[in-house]
């Protein structure tokens, strides 16, 4: 049986990443890609579908501490055996000919029981490969996979896995390095353990001295920003919502999904955490991947796109894995890349609007691939969709949709009066009139004194906390206040904010959710833009205290059995950690420049 989610530790080289448990087994590793066919899918069925132990043996021992050496992605598990303690550094080399984890046990004191139990399965668990010694490597070949594992230990076969016991004293070192190719290809040269994780101790330190936030909350920010990066496609720049696939949003239900995509409602959260914090290349990077992805006919601007921009992400099911804890149905791929949201233009029109504020991008260019999208959404606008959160149950007019549409048509008007760009102004002003008069008058419940999910509906959403962050309408206005409040009272339980009440919601899947932590975050962000600066900071402390103690967060969280939820890491909820982590940073300073102000400013 898999790990809590809350018991793994990422691992990534920024092409591919890895989930490591507490009890020393890394029971998901998806080679060559993030989105590539897993080699352990023991995360999603069982030992049986491929995962590898490396622990001390006899079931003695007691894992005493985890954590990442110093700002990296170095992963550092001590055990207490009944003989001694030993770590264990695990690691993802940065890529040269292929993608390799390191697998270092160093003895602490006395002498520790060993072993590495490794159970090869190609394609999510499905493919049993051939394994044999080869070169004075072992290696695990089947269709167009082939995995080496370099080590000094030697490993036996039994029961269609593989095992090798040794001993490690005071002092004492043992090495593995298992490395990806493709089968038809000439066995890769393996790395020099040591000189590996010497390598990769460097590069991830100078990344993180970069960081140029020193706020009360540095080290959660930076283990945010680090896990932001480890989730980043190096060679495009695109940042994977999760590393991934299926792990259920309700333990034992059917809300499983593929998060090893680029989402586009990230954009503006992504440009200002990476701008924010000192991290500019990061955010051209951001950038570029967002104009290559969106290049094309405006209609046919998607939600998420692939980590090069691939367009297509066919979503099917694995009948072969069990799920998580039994959550069923096992999906890759996602369905939801076929849906209309309207947000995106918004966010899209957003991003390129702040980065131009920020000196990113003064390209003719990109402004004529805008004025494209706005030519689209000058009509586009008035048609229904499916919503920020991708229900199934069919498209509505949903309120927080016409915001972004509103948002996409302020940015283009602001862009037009206070930069050197041109287009027809007058057009977009009175659009943003428009779209403004009929979100007020049908997405507003002047009974219930708050904004609805959809027109007509009495139902909630949490997404209509960034109101008054996207500008909106002014934080004071008594309708923010009133959708606060109202937030407040429906959609949040101990600090813990639902997206929306499913009862209310026809999403087209059966069962319920968690609370969505980045949501959770919008209310600290609502609370100090209404001046409670106070009831903020409580409430984003409250979330940090989730975060698990390595610091990473999933996408949702349980709030009754105190677990958290969903695919993990979570880019949504480590931005929204960054954010609202810079937001109070300005709370004290007369410039108020915090990402949620400068968003609202309405003079740019």
């Amino acid at each position: 049986m898999a790990s809590r989610i809350e018991d793994y530790a990422l691992i990534s080289d920024r092409l591919s990443a890895g989930l490591i448990g507490r009890d020393g087994s890394l029971d998901w590793l998806c080679f060559p890609r993030f989105d590539s066919e897993a080699v352990f899918a023991a995360l999603l069925g069982t030992e049986e579908n491929g995962h590898w132990r490396l622990a001390p043996r006899g079931g003695a021992a007691i894992c005493t501490s985890r954590r990442y050496r110093g700002d990296t992605m170095i992963l550092e598990t001590e055990w207490a055996a009944p003989g001694g303690t030993v770590r264990v550094i695990d690691f993802m080399p940065e890529r040269d000919e292929a993608p390799d984890v390191v697998r270092i046990v160093e003895g602490i004191e006395g002498r520790v029981d060993m072993r590495s139990e490794l159970r090869f399965r190609f394609g999510y668990g499905d493919v049993v490969p051939w394994v044999r010694s080869l070169d004075g490597m072992m290696v695990a070949i089947a269709g167009p996979d082939a995995v080496w594992l370099a080590s000094d230990v030697a490993h036996v076969g039994r029961d269609f896995a593989s095992y090798g016991d040794f001993t490690v004293g005071a002092g004492q070192r043992e090495t593995f390095t298992l490395t990806w190719n493709p089968s038809y290809q000439h066995r890769p040269y393996p790395v020099d353990p040591m000189a590996a994780l010497v390598a990769t101790e460097r590069f991830w330190q100078t990344w993180s001295d970069a960081c140029t936030y020193d706020g009360p909350y540095r080290d959660a920010v930076l283990r945010s920003l680090l896990t932001l990066k480890a989730l980043t496609y190096a060679p495009t720049g695109g940042i994977i919502a999760a590393a991934t696939t299926s792990l259920p949003e309700e333990i034992g239900g059917q809300r499983n999904w593929d998060y090893r995509y680029c989402w586009l409602r990230d954009a503006t959260f992504t440009l200002q955490a990476l701008v924010k914090t000192g991290y500019t290349e990061e955010a051209m990077a951001w950038r570029e991947w967002l104009l290559r992805a969106i290049a094309g006919s405006p209609e046919r601007l998607q939600i998420l796109y692939g980590v090069a921009g691939e367009r297509h992400a066919i979503e099917r099911e694995l009948p072969w894995l069990s799920g998580y804890e039994g959550s069923t149905p096992v999906r890759v791929g996602n369905g939801a890349v076929d849906q209309r949201q309207l947000d995106v233009y918004g966010e899209v029109m957003d991003t390129l609007w702040l980065s131009r504020s920020y000196g990113l991008d003064q390209e003719e260019d990109a402004w004529r691939l805008q004025r494209g999208l706005m030519t689209w959404l000058e009509s586009g606008w008035k048609e229904p969709d499916e919503g920020l959160w991708e229900v199934r149950g069919g498209r509505k007019h949903f309120t927080h949709s016409k915001v972004l549409a509103w948002v996409a048509a302020d940015r283009a008007v602001r862009t037009v009066e206070q930069t050197e760009l041109t287009g027809p102004v007058d057009r977009y002003r009175a659009l943003r009139d428009e779209i403004h008069a009929d979100v007020c008058a049908n997405g507003y419940d002047p009974d219930r004194q708050t904004f609805t999910q959809f027109y007509g509906s009495k139902a909630l959403d949490a997404a209509l906390l960034l109101v008054p962050q996207v500008g909106f309408l002014p934080p004071e206005d008594e309708r923010v206040r009133g959708t606060l409040r109202a937030v407040q009272g429906e959609l949040a339980v101990d600090g813990m904010v639902r997206r929306y009440d499913t009862d209310d919601t026809e999403d087209g899947v059966p069962g319920d959710e968690g609370a969505f932590i980045a949501c959770s975050f919008w209310l600290a962000d609502a609370l100090v833009l209404d001046g409670q600066v106070a009831a903020g900071r409580a409430q984003f402390e409250r979330l940090l205290s989730l975060r698990n103690d390595v610091g990473l967060l999933a996408e949702e969280y349980d709030v009754h059995a105190g677990r958290q939820l969903g695919n993990v890491p979570q880019a949504y909820s480590h931005l929204a950690l960054v954010n609202s982590a810079l937001n109070l940073a300005q709370v004290p300073t007369a410039g108020k420049t915090g990402p949620a102000e400068q968003r609202a400013a309405r003079d740019g």
